[in-house]
């Protein structure tokens, strides 16, 4: 027979063992690392576009992920680079190095063996980080010699004061799970900001634009003009039917010809890949139309960068 104190016990337990868990995880590190593959992958969700291509992220993205008492809140941020020539690459610098100052976990995100300058460049401004740091080690599944792990876990472990190394591939989701136990350990206690079934705080027209620019960073390749934009001018649902009108920026005319490509047939199939993802992403048909435009130095002029949303 349990009594009064006993039972005051066992509630207190059962409290604190449904104790919600709520907190930021900011995802660092220099260009063409696997930020944005890391966290698609860790929300089980494709809301951060992805290529080959250095320099895909120019904004936060948010990605949410709740699991029973624990709500996990990850920014994927831009690659951070020693390059600041335009002023969207400033933009982007400062977006990602913001992303750090409120947040109660930062996962650095290195390249297998790899160490270059703009590496170094993130261990020194990790230096005035408050919170714990996680170093996650990607694509080790593209990593012949293991061995050579270790001397390279030493070499960070003395760079950066890191609460856990981590050897990942984000891509074949190993270890991931291990990140998260990891994760979970430095979440305070607090109520969840999002429903369990929000995934992103970002718009739909947001998300739409950002699925073009994938298509476009992917389709063209070694041709890849990197001074492109996309606006979308309008989004409209009607029933199971969503209308998008999207509008590409280009800074030159031999630009925008190598988009659009002969007759049209590039353009044609950015559009239909795009529309694809949407359609998935969104679960509605997707009417897309779209225009290619060109607007001259806007990549390096603050008050164009404003107008197309590139706002801190």
């Amino acid at each position: 027979m349990l009594f009064g104190a006993e039972l005051d016990d066992i509630g207190r337990q059962q409290k604190v063992s449904k104790q919600q868990q709520c907190g930021y995880v900011a995802i660092v590190g220099r260009p063409n690392v696997g930020k944005s593959t890391l966290l698609n992958h860790l929300i089980q969700q494709k809301i951060s576009i992805t290529s080959r291509k250095p320099q895909t992220t120019r904004h936060n993205v948010m990605g949410i992920k709740t699991s029973d008492e624990v709500q996990l809140i990850y920014v994927d941020t831009p690659g951070q680079h020693a390059n600041q020539a335009k002023a969207i690459n400033r933009y982007m610098n400062r977006v990602a190095c913001s992303a750090t100052s409120e947040v109660d976990v930062v996962i650095w995100v290195l390249d297998r063996t790899q160490w270059t300058e703009e590496d170094e460049l993130v261990a020194g401004r990790l230096q005035t980080i408050k919170c714990p740091i996680v170093v996650v080690v990607n694509k080790i599944d593209r990593i012949n010699e293991k061995a050579a792990l270790i001397p390279h876990i030493e070499h960070v472990s003395k760079t950066v004061n890191a609460h856990a190394i981590i050897p990942i591939s984000a891509l074949k989701r190993e270890n991931l799970g291990m990140l998260e136990k990891e994760l979970i350990k430095h979440m305070p206690p607090g109520k969840h900001l999002y429903e369990a079934d929000e995934i992103t705080d970002k718009s739909s027209r947001f998300l739409a634009a950002e699925l073009i620019r994938e298509k476009i960073v992917r389709q063209l390749g070694a041709e890849l003009p990197y001074q492109t934009a996309v606006e979308i001018e309008a989004f409209e649902e009607e029933g199971k039917v969503i209308h998008i009108s999207a509008l590409i920026l280009v800074e030159r005319e031999g630009q925008k010809r190598i988009i659009v490509g002969e007759k049209g047939k590039k353009l044609k199939k950015i559009g239909t890949l795009a529309r694809m993802d949407m359609e998935s992403l969104f679960d509605s048909k997707v009417m897309l139309k779209m225009w290619v435009k060109v607007k001259d130095g806007w990549s390096d002029d603050d008050r164009a960068l404003r107008s197309l949303g590139f706002d801190e």
